[in-house]
């Protein structure tokens, strides 16, 4: 009984509702309960591409452009923009919620005004504005915390700021993949003219209405002239049977030939400055924010060569001491086996004369100074202290 449950549980993950924003052009929005299916039929999108808006999947930030639709996953902003409307997947995270307030208040504002940019590259922007911003407003804000923290260390090694380091130090890392992973999605667009084509959506919508229209004209056309032929004329019963079908497939195929050409070459006419332009700007704002990342992590790693090197100080001073210690511990070992052995008890004509051990002992006390020196001497010249 277990098996079939967990399996219609798998199920309803998959293929069950989920809230959505949907914005017009005119700044109106509503909550909406779609599944994946009329998502996939109304906006003409694979499965895979809706895989990239998916909460319980970890995606990077990507920017798709299809034929209907521009599936948009940057952050947490994930919506899929039409020529028509935004679909955003509803969250309560500030950037969304500033996303669509903030879409909708433009979009209203210029509601009757001529905009220079279509519909779909006002939400497109929108959402690198917003990403652009809350990445480099991140950036900042490690920037405050991990400079204080950098110079602390660099005064005072201890394990404490070692730890709050590496802590920022991962911060920091994923930090940077994101940034990275911005950048080189909108690099790709900018280096690919065909994609940034495929994201004109208003133009292709229009251009779609227009062929449409005109083939719809065609017809009428061709339909009454058809009649007109008929009623002037009369016709063979076989021909008209036969030569009729035949005549109206190599029209719709020379009609829908026409219309494939003419419709690949305004695609490669496409006027793609205006998308390049602005996906320039915003490249321009994330490489700087990238750069500051770098400029960090290089402060990192400089503040940890002089970690090192202050270390390898330290460690340099406590082999000096050691060999220092070490000298002087062979020098006293040397003076008191001296001593040792003229305190035995045995019978020796020194020991008639008591000042005579005195001298002994003055004797050994300069030797084994003078051999102190000489090992200071040895040390020096091999340059093991600093001259």
């Amino acid at each position: 009984m277990e098996k079939p449950r967990l399996t219609a549980g798998l199920k309803k993950r998959g293929h069950g509702s989920r809230s959505w924003i949907k914005i017009d052009k005119n700044g109106n929005s509503k909550i909406l309960k779609l599944d994946k299916a009329t998502i996939m039929r109304h906006c003409s999108l694979p499965a895979r591409d809706l895989r990239l808006l998916d909460p319980l999947f970890i995606y990077p930030s990507t920017i798709l452009g299809r034929e209907n639709a521009i599936v948009v996953s940057l952050e947490q902003i994930r919506c899929i923009i039409t020529a028509d409307e935004v679909i955003l997947m509803n969250s309560l995270d500030g950037c969304v919620v500033q996303y669509k307030s903030e879409l909708c208040k433009r979009l209203r504002r210029n509601r009757d005004k001529a905009e220079d940019l279509p519909f779909e590259f006002r939400a497109l922007e929108l959402a690198l504005e917003l990403i652009c911003m809350s990445l480099d407003a991140q950036v900042k804000e490690l920037e405050r915390e991990i400079y204080p923290v950098l110079d602390e260390l660099a005064t005072s090694i201890s394990t404490l700021n070692l730890e709050r380091v590496r802590r920022l130090k991962g911060h920091l890392l994923a930090l940077t993949q994101r940034v990275q992973k911005v950048r080189d999605e909108i690099e790709h667009l900018m280096d690919d003219d065909g994609d940034m084509a495929e994201m004109y959506l208003t133009e292709k919508k229009q251009r779609s209405e227009a062929y449409l229209l005109n083939d719809v004209s065609v017809q009428t056309d061709t339909s009454g002239g058809a009649r007109e032929v008929s009623k002037s004329a009369p016709v063979s019963p076989v021909g008209a049977f036969s030569g009729a079908p035949f005549l109206q497939r190599a029209f719709s195929s020379i009609m829908s030939s026409s219309k494939h050409g003419s419709l690949m070459d305004s695609s490669d006419g496409e006027n793609i400055e205006q998308l390049e332009m602005l996906l320039e700007a915003y490249f321009v704002v994330i490489d700087n924010t990238m750069s500051k990342l770098l400029s960090l992590k290089e402060y990192i790693d400089d503040t940890e060569d002089l970690i090192n090197i202050k270390l390898g100080n330290v460690q340099n001073q406590l082999i000096q001491f050691q060999l220092l210690l070490t000298a002087a511990t062979f020098v006293a070992t040397v003076f008191a086996s001296v001593t040792a052995v003229f305190g035995m008890n045995f019978a020796d004509s020194i020991f008639d004369r008591p000042s005579t051990f005195n001298w002994v002992l003055v004797f050994t006390g300069f030797t084994c100074g003078f051999l102190y020196v000489c090992f200071l001497i040895y040390l020096r010249h091999r340059k093991v202290f600093p001259v």
